[in-house]
């Protein structure tokens, strides 16, 4: 359990009135902080520890096989694909990391590590093959004008007879989805260039996070009837932003995936704050909370403790996600059972 330090010696009415002026503030000077880091693509680089270190490396290497991927493209088709598990199986039977099908990694599988071996359950092989996979079709595709990235996604999804017949991204509803599914959450992974553009919904978040501040815990907890409005971390930060028109994924390690990162230093309110047991690892995240300005967050903490308002610099700070509507629509459905976290 992380140990919180709350907001002694202020009363609830004034940190109200102190966070609506920070958040007025901030917007006031932050109304100019466009540039490319809110765009699409962010850079080639990857975010700092938005990749498992155990993958990072191998993402960063094959994921500049062929102009047409990216180490934060390669990364977002992973997360999409299996969210970062070795071991999945999907109910096609797509295997691994990279979800690959049996008849498709027969064809294109490849001995990513040198090992003498093709194994599908090894991301050694698995990343090296889905890279390698994806610089194929691009080359398929290498006469269609337009985006290369977005024709070769497309080509993963409907194949390259598709996206020839139509000179780009054709005209189906799955693949133009998929496609920009994919390009969206590359901005996750990708290391900002400049600062990162503020987000227009983040007052209307804050506004609702601050009415249920007093508000006991509940493991599992999304705010209804018969729960008594009672919340825990990722369903107070779901529901605050479901206010302002924007669905975030019910799991806090998905969260941290619904827009581009923001460091410490350039923290804006309405900001998503998280925290993880392995700071190299945003997969392991355990906590979030909504961040109000002045070193601060509103979160609903653990059980038997109530919504407030805590500091975020703590052993446990993992970083910071700006809420994006098309990054939040991104994000993979998972397990809604696990919650708390």
């Amino acid at each position: 359990m992380r140990r919180f330090w709350m907001l002694g010696g202020i009363g609830v009415g004034v940190c109200l009135t102190f966070v609506m002026l920070l958040v007025v503030g901030t917007y006031s000077a932050a109304a100019g902080l466009g540039g490319p880091g809110g765009g699409r693509g962010g850079g080639l680089g990857l975010a700092p520890n938005a990749v498992p270190a155990k993958y990072q490396q191998l993402v960063a290497r094959w994921g500049n096989l062929c102009p047409a991927i990216s180490p934060p493209l390669l990364a977002a088709q992973l997360y999409s694909e299996s969210g970062w598990n070795p071991t999945a199986v999907s109910p096609a039977d797509a295997r691994g990391i990279a979800q690959f099908i049996p008849g498709t990694w027969a064809g294109h599988g490849i001995d990513g590590d040198g090992d003498g071996d093709r194994d599908i359950w090894d991301p050694n092989d698995a990343i090296p093959s889905a890279a390698s996979y994806d610089c194929e079709l691009s080359k398929d595709v290498a006469g269609v004008p337009g985006d290369a990235a977005s024709n070769m996604l497309a080509a993963y999804n409907a194949g390259a007879y598709a996206v020839i017949k139509y000179q780009g991204v054709p005209p189906y509803k799955e693949t133009q989805g998929y496609v920009k599914t994919i390009t969206t959450l590359a901005l996750s992974f990708a290391r900002p260039v400049g600062r990162v553009a503020p987000s227009q919904q983040a007052a209307g978040a804050i506004y609702f996070a601050q009415k249920q501040l007093g508000t006991p815990y509940l493991w599992g907890g999304n705010g209804t009837a018969d729960q008594d409005g009672r919340f825990d971390c990722s369903g107070l930060t779901v529901a605050a932003y479901k206010t302002v028109g924007i669905d975030l994924p019910r799991v806090a390690n998905d969260q941290y995936n619904a827009g581009p990162h923001p460091s410490r230093s350039e923290l804006l309110p309405g900001d998503l704050v998280f925290f993880s047991n392995d700071l190299a690892n945003s997969r392991e995240i355990h906590h979030v909370g909504l961040y109000v300005g002045g070193g601060y967050m509103i979160n609903a903490p653990y059980t038997g403790a109530v919504i407030r308002f805590d500091k975020i610099d703590s052993p446990d700070y993992f970083g910071a996600t700006r809420v994006t509507k098309d990054g939040a629509e991104a994000s993979p459905v998972r397990d809604s059972a696990a919650k708390g976290a």
